[in-house]
């Protein structure tokens, strides 16, 4: 890891402005932590109690039929091998954004192989399928543009010029991508399939504007403030920021995901080393989860049993039962630095870039066995798994309805 300590400032430039005006997170080192600088040292005291506080009522949140196909489960189109007609003819792949070495390295699942390997614009963060599923989008934050590739056979295509991409998400009816602008401050509403702009709802309240999900009814999204200790909820309706969340001092909120039955939300916290657990009802804190350090990337498992959690400083990955709400295995990576990914369409592999060690790795959910790490580009990110399956994108590496 020695080798690998200079990575450890990724995204240095694109966060210093947010940092500025983060003055309670910089008294707490929440800028060692963020945008991928973090280290594997000592946290944040973790809160120890928990609030079982989530709201009682007996069914989830009104969701309209059209957005699910189990009233119960709010990933019930993501079964092992449920692929959309649109993507059964895909090449399988995976998709790993560079961001140190402004590269896109395309890897076959079953040879562990780079078959192919391309340039992109400065600081590729995440690759991204779209709505449609028709499209993945490589997020090119410092070169202001997304470049799309062809996922039937991994071709990428010209950039588009889109003003300071971190991440990208899509409203529930397919209409608006959503540009998560981190540096920029904003949140803006594009054309799904021209980007055209159509609104920018600026988030000056959110530091560090990064990451989050959606409520069981489309209606609301959870978006993560990294340098902010708190979360914001966006009205998508009415395009507008209608609640704040604030976190303990110090909290550094990462990744966000729903719970299969749409009552709870989870958050991973990087300087706390755990999972933030929100209403959605209320949207107020309701728990916390300890994890391990450097907790960072969220993805639920193919049955909807689990929720994988990459604890980047850890080393390791935390598996949390969705039921209980509890860590019921942890698998260790030694020397890894685990990151974002997703799992594959069978759900028997999960994917994770090494953030900071070029590496992707692939592991065994049944066994918690690592069964490869592969060489890839320096500061891999956002890896995106694909075909995937579901009906339907709501955008990060494949937040599949």
């Amino acid at each position: 890891m020695k080798r690998r300590a200079a990575n450890r400032a990724l995204g240095v430039k694109r966060c210093a402005a947010s940092r500025a005006v983060a003055t309670l997170v910089a008294l707490l080192s929440l800028a060692v932590g963020a945008c991928g600088g973090g280290h594997r040292g000592d946290s944040p005291t973790a809160p120890t109690a928990r609030t079982s506080t989530v709201g009682t009522s007996t069914s989830v949140l009104p969701q309209k039929p059209s957005w699910a196909t189990d009233p119960r489960n709010v990933y019930g189109a993501d079964g092992p091998g449920d692929l959309s007609p649109v993507v059964r003819g895909d090449r399988p792949l995976i998709y790993v954004p560079n961001s140190e070495s402004n590269t896109v390295d395309e890897i076959d699942p079953r040879t562990y192989r780079i078959v192919r390997h391309f340039a992109v614009g400065a600081l590729p963060q995440h690759v991204i399928p779209s709505y449609d599923l028709r499209t993945l989008w490589v997020a090119n934050d410092d070169g202001n543009s997304l470049t799309p590739i062809n996922p039937v056979n991994g071709v990428p295509g010209p950039p588009i010029p889109v003003e300071d991409p971190y991440n990208m998400y899509y409203t529930p009816d397919g209409r608006y991508a959503v540009v998560v602008a981190e540096r920029l401050r904003r949140l803006d509403f594009r054309d799904a399939h021209t980007m055209k702009l159509h609104n920018s709802l600026s988030v000056p309240q959110c530091a560090g504007v990064n990451h989050t999900d959606y409520t069981a009814d489309g209606r609301y999204m959870l978006v993560s403030c990294e340098f902010g200790s708190s979360m914001i909820v966006v009205d998508i309706p009415h395009e507008r920021v209608v609640k704040s969340v604030p976190l303990r001092p110090g909290a550094s909120p990462q990744d966000v995901k729903l719970s299969p039955d749409g009552r709870l939300f989870y958050v991973a916290d990087l300087n706390y080393g755990g999972l933030w657990e929100i209403s959605p009802l209320s949207f107020r804190l309701v728990g916390f989860l300890k994890t391990g350090a450097g907790a960072h990337g969220l993805y639920p498992s193919r049955d909807g049993r689990f929720l994988y959690a990459s604890d980047r400083s850890e080393g390791a990955v935390s598996v949390v039962s969705f039921a209980t709400r509890q860590v019921v295995k942890t698998w260790p990576i030694p020397g890894g630095s685990p990151d974002m990914g997703n799992v594959s369409a069978s759900g028997r592999v999960l994917w994770l870039s090494g953030r900071y060690d070029a590496q992707v790795y692939a592991i065994d959910t049944r066994t918690g066995r690592l069964l490869a790490r592969v060489p890839v580009g320096d500061g891999p990110h956002g890896v995106c798994v694909w075909p995937q399956p579901g009906r339907y994108s709501l955008g990060h590496t494949g937040i599949m309805r």
